[in-house]
This record gives structure tokens, C-alpha cells and sequence, in this order.
């Protein structure tokens, strides 16, 4: 019998919900390009619910305790005697969502001698060591496309945001006042802008898509080119590095994985050669941006504006300079955990279990690493140290 061990974020303030604001999810058939959603035999939880939390459990514990297993649920993973820790050594299984990320470093593989699979609620799996998990021979495997769409509509919605300074002139309204001239000192249309995105894979290209009907020209740069007639389509410019694109746009949105070629892309040289005044968006990875450069950035007004819901470590600290930093439009990490991603990546993990636990294979697309090496979805999109 398996023991897994599931790291999730705690329950509201106010307590587990007993009612919700919606009744129901809207209907989705497919992910754009055809690949299904997830399949699971069955599932335990309504769509809709609060299943990211931890008394949500993912929907996982009737399914797993019936067949046998154990379930742990914590929220608490950080440092020695954490619960997480605790549990970690004997475990076979762990799931982590990317929104509270339990770290699975290559210290603490090596304490875990029965870890055969770790399992992404949700889609990047950086928070694990893959190298380490090639050593060891463990199945990474995350819910491709579950909540593409989710943090695509977040970007956009944070271009909007911070373009049209949205969230100051909301500020202004709670705290009741109705200074337009404060409200729009610093509000401009998007018609026109020159937007380009780092990275074009499932999530650049459907903010791509999002994007071409606000009348802006529209940029890109991706290892992996996309086809011409998609170039043709929404009118793209396509640039061979981010270095050679950010000089051109008024709004940049990253969009990639964190790898070691994309690790601290955005530092004090990269951002000196944008625009003065564009506007960085990253509901990617945090490290991907030099925490103190996007500062000093802001400060200087080199950049205009700064969002994201993206911080290193996660969660972010009170003194986190971001939480304080001028025109900035941050949140905690949501993007991809909205009501109707939960109800995708639970039923993605639950696939994944499934196939896991009955010796049958994981879809190829959601493999990140599998045999000693990157797999499926991993080959495309990360690298490794070694």
C-alpha cells in the first residue's frame, strides 16, 4: 500500500466554505489543439468547490483510502520539524501545487528512499529538483494545460490593470475620494502598444490569442518557433531572444518556465534596454526576475509598472520588498488555482494516481520526467544542470 503525502494551502480565514458565489462551472470540452481534459475513472468532489485547500484534499481521500492507502494532508513545509518533513521519509507518493510549493530539494530526495512519484497539482514543476529526481529514478509528473487558460486571462488581466492604473483609482474609491486627476496621471490605452511575450507555448499563446483583439502589435520569442500560419493569424513579430524583443515592446509578459537559461533573465542590464516606462509582467516564475532589479526598476521609473502573483520563497515573507515596492500590482500566487482550475487539476491528479497505482501509463503530456531522464511535456520545456 502506498503512503501519499499532500501539501496544500490552508483553509480560508473564515473557515472551509459552506456556500459558494456560483452554483455551477461553465461547460469546457477540450483544451485549444484538441488535448482532452483530464479523464479520471471517477471522482469525489464537486466542481466548483474549494478543493486547493487543505480540507479539500483534492477530492483524494475516499479514493485512496478505499483502495487502502494513506493520505496526509498538511499545509505546513518549511524547515526541519515541519510536518512535511516529518512525513517525507516513508512516503511514496507527494503532490504540491505550484501555489504553495512544497520543495522537494535534491537534501530532501535524498531522505526519502521510498519517493516514487511526485505529482504537480497544476501545471510547473520547478519546485522539484528534477536533476534529483533523475538520480533517484522518480516520476515527476504535473495536470498539463489544467489552468493554462486561468493564468492567461490573469495576464491579461494585469496588463489592463496596470495600464489603465486601475487598482490606484480602485484604492481611491475605498478610501473615498474621486480625484480624477490622481486616477488617471498615470492611465494610458492599450490600442497600439507593442506587447510581446516571453515564451509562446500553451499559456504565451492564449494571452497572444487574448491580446490581438485590443488592436496592439504583437511580439514574441519561444526556443520553439511557432508555425507561420499562426504567425499570420494574429499578426506575431518574432524575435530570437528576449534581449533582441524587450527593446521594441511596451508591455512584456513572461510566460516560460524557470530553467537555468531563463534563472535571473530579467536583471538590471536586460531592463535597461526596455522602454522607459513599460511594464513587466511575470505570473511565471519569480525567479525568473531579479527580485532587487525589479525594485530599482520601479523606483527609478524605468518601469512603469510591475505584476505578477509570482515571489520567491512562496510564501513571501512580510518584508518582501515586492509587497512595498511603487506601482506594482502583485498578488499572492492565484493565477492558476481559480474554482474551475481546481476542479481540472484535482481530476488530472486523480487521473495521474490512477495510472500510477494500477501500473498502466501516464499520459505522455503530463511527464516531466520518467526513467532517469526529462519526458513528454519536460523534454519540450525544461533542461537540466547536467
Amino acid at each position: 500500500m502506498a503512503k501519499v503525502l499532500c501539501v496544500l494551502y490552508d483553509d480560508p480565514t473564515s473557515g472551509y466554505p459552506t456556500t459558494y458565489a456560483r452554483d455551477d462551472l461553465p461547460v469546457v470540452d477540450a483544451y485549444p489543439g484538441g488535448q482532452t481534459l483530464p479523464t479520471p475513472k471517477a471522482v469525489d468532489f464537486t466542481p466548483g468547490h474549494l478543493l486547493g485547500s487543505v480540507s479539500g484534499e483534492l477530492g483524494l481521500r475516499r479514493f485512496l483510502e478505499e483502495r487502502g492507502h494513506t493520505l496526509v494532508v498538511t499545509s505546513d513545509k518549511e524547515g526541519t520539524d515541519s510536518v512535511f518533513d516529518r512525513e517525507l521519509p516513508d512516503a511514496d507518493v507527494v503532490i504540491s501545487q505550484p501555489f504553495w510549493p512544497a520543495y522537494l530539494t535534491a537534501e530532501r530526495i535524498a531522505k526519502a528512499p521510498n519517493l516514487k512519484l511526485a505529482i504537480t497539482a497544476g501545471i510547473g514543476s520547478d519546485h522539484v529538483d528534477l536533476d534529483a529526481a533523475i538520480t533517484h529514478g522518480i516520476t515527476v509528473a504535473e495536470v498539463t494545460y489544467c489552468n493554462s487558460i486561468s493564468v492567461a486571462e490573469h495576464v491579461v488581466m494585469m496588463i489592463l490593470s496596470q495600464v489603465r492604473n486601475y487598482l490606484p483609482s480602485y484604492q481611491v474609491v475605498l478610501d473615498g475620494g474621486w480625484n480624477i486627476a490622481d486616477c488617471v496621471s498615470r492611465s494610458y490605452d492599450v490600442e497600439g502598444m507593442h506587447i510581446g511575450t516571453v515564451a509562446a507555448g500553451r499559456i504565451g499563446l492564449a494571452v497572444l490569442r487574448r491580446l490581438k483583439p485590443f488592436d496592439v502589435r504583437l511580439h514574441y520569442t519561444d526556443r520553439h518557433r511557432l508555425p507561420r500560419e499562426v504567425e499570420e493569424e494574429l499578426g506575431l513579430t518574432w524575435h530570437d531572444s528576449t534581449q533582441d524583443m524587450v527593446p521594441f515592446c511596451d508591455v512584456v509578459t513572461v510566460n516560460a518556465p524557470l530553467h537555468p537559461e531563463t534563472e535571473g533573465l530579467f536583471d538590471d542590464k536586460l531592463i535597461s534596454t526596455m522602454k522607459r516606462g513599460a511594464y513587466l509582467i511575470n505570473t511565471a516564475r519569480a525567479k525568473i526576475a531579479d527580485r532587487d532589479s525589479i525594485a530599482r526598476a520601479l523606483e527609478s521609473g524605468q518601469l512603469a509598472g510591475y505584476a505578477g502573483d509570482v515571489w520567491y520563497p512562496q510564501p513571501a515573507p512580510a518584508d518582501h520588498p515586492w509587497r512595498t515596492m511603487p506601482h506594482h500590482g502583485m498578488t499572492p500566487h492565484i493565477s492558476g488555482s481559480s474554482l474551475s482550475a481546481q476542479a481540472r487539476y484535482a481530476a488530472g491528479t486523480r487521473e495521474i494516481l490512477e495510472a500510477w497505482l494500477d501500473g498502466t501509463p501516464i499520459r505522455d503530456e503530463y511527464l516531466i520526467v520518467q526513467g532517469g531522464g526529462l519526458a513528454g511535456t519536460g523534454a519540450h520545456s525544461y533542461s537540466t544542470r547536467s
